[in-house]
């Protein structure tokens, strides 16, 4: 058995978010496949172990006994910790992480993740809500580009977490309905973080979590 198991699907950046943190770290690590748009998550068994129904969730298996932990933010937090990587250097790196991942987890992925939902996987291309949720994804995108001008990390002179939670859902953008030459900075750093050793697409780390059926939620 593995040390961690992730339960996960490829079209989540949520989960990829995890599964990009523990492959960089070389972790002994493992993917669980959810079957997400068979309605998986929304299962009673699934809601047994993170009753918000939601990946990714990740099992440490120490000699003390199984450590479960859902949501991503929460889980590259203890990862970090866990494996000493890409974690803060000083107190001041810890809280200006939690601040990126907070806004990512409330402004950026969340409405990056939505967006692309509705309009990849829905196909509601003229729905107001998704608009109105590709606007938002939008003023997101402008906030993490200024910040990143000039920068080649979210902060510091090294990879964090906090690039990894950012940067969950921008390796999709023809499903996020964006082209990142319009934004030079993002895309530098999108290459960056390409650039890392061991860094590989959702595709290559996780099973996707589509089946043959007309249920996409």
């Amino acid at each position: 058995m593995a040390d961690f198991t992730l339960q996960c699907f490829a079209e989540s950046g949520n989960a990829y978010k995890v599964a990009l943190m523990l492959e960089l770290c070389g972790a002994d690590w493992e993917p669980k496949r959810v079957a997400f748009f068979a309605g998986e998550s929304r299962s009673p068994e699934f809601r047994a172990v993170n009753v918000m129904g939601e990946v990714p969730v990740l099992v440490h298996h120490r000699p003390d006994g199984d450590f479960t932990l859902a949501q991503s933010g929460s889980i590259l937090l203890y990862l970090a910790r866990t494996l000493g990587k890409f974690g803060p250097a000083t107190e001041a790196e810890e809280y200006e992480i939690l601040r990126w991942i907070l806004f990512d987890n409330h402004k950026l992925s969340s409405y990056s993740a939505t967006t692309r939902f509705m309009v990849h996987f829905q196909k509601k291309t003229d729905d107001p809500a998704a608009k109105f949720m590709a606007a938002r994804a939008a003023g997101a995108y402008k906030v993490l580009e200024t910040h990143l001008t000039g920068r080649k990390w979210v902060l510091g002179e090294a990879p964090t977490i906090a690039d990894f939670s950012l940067a969950g859902y921008l390796f999709w953008p023809k499903e996020l309905g964006v082209d990142w030459a319009d934004f030079p900075a993002i895309e530098a750093w999108l290459g960056h973080i390409r650039a890392l050793p061991g860094w590989k697409s959702p595709e290559a780390l996780m099973p996707s979590g589509q089946d043959i059926t007309t249920d996409t939620a």
